[in-house]
């Protein structure tokens, strides 16, 4: 992979980790940070996806950059050829349209797409999703950006991870109103 010159510094990184710390809507928090990282390192596009375990697949939870007609493709497993999932390690593709770690590479080709940069999102040692770079051009990212990167894709599996958590705590007691006094009483 070309190295380019570094575009993510301290002050945007500090930004980037408080909002994601302090924000209080989920969906809003990933739309700008897609969009951000789109805007900063000028990228035809970026995904997150969570990977629901009981059904193998990544589902797209935000993107910006990326037509309706490429997230319509169909659905994207995580099997084994697909390494950053199981591996928790980056995964770097420099050829869409000749890797058959791809799905969908006829779709990517129409897209526009060339290269694309996974990032796992973790929560302590488990890998729940991705943040997708897509790139239009042969990719040139600086390492550090990409650890940077890595370390706000951490951050963003604590939130995921205390959002479900939450979600669950909500459902019990949703069920525990729900209950007839006479049972709640014992």
């Amino acid at each position: 992979m070309a190295e380019s010159e570094r575009k993510f510094y301290l002050k945007q990184f500090k930004a980037i980790s408080n909002a994601i710390s302090t924000y209080e809507d989920f969906n809003l928090l990933v739309n700008h940070l897609v969009e951000g990282v789109c805007r900063t390192f000028k990228l035809k596009g970026a995904s997150i996806m969570i990977l629901d375990e009981i059904e193998k697949q990544l589902f797209r939870v935000s993107s910006y950059g990326i037509s309706d007609n490429y997230l319509n493709k169909g659905p994207v497993f995580a099997d084994q050829k697909y390494r950053s999932l199981a591996t928790g390690k980056v995964e770097i593709i420099s050829d869409m349209q000749h890797d058959e770690r791809i799905q969908y590479p006829d779709a990517a080709k129409e897209e526009g797409i060339v290269s694309l940069i996974a990032i796992p999102i973790k929560y302590r040692k488990n890998s729940m999703g991705e943040m997708r770079l897509y790139f239009d051009h042969p990719m040139k990212m600086h390492e550090e950006d990409i650890e940077s990167l890595c370390v706000l894709s951490n951050q963003l599996g604590v939130v995921i991870e205390n959002n479900g958590l939450k979600n669950f705590v909500e459902q019990i007691k949703m069920a525990i109103d729900s209950l007839p006094p006479r049972m709640l009483k014992s």
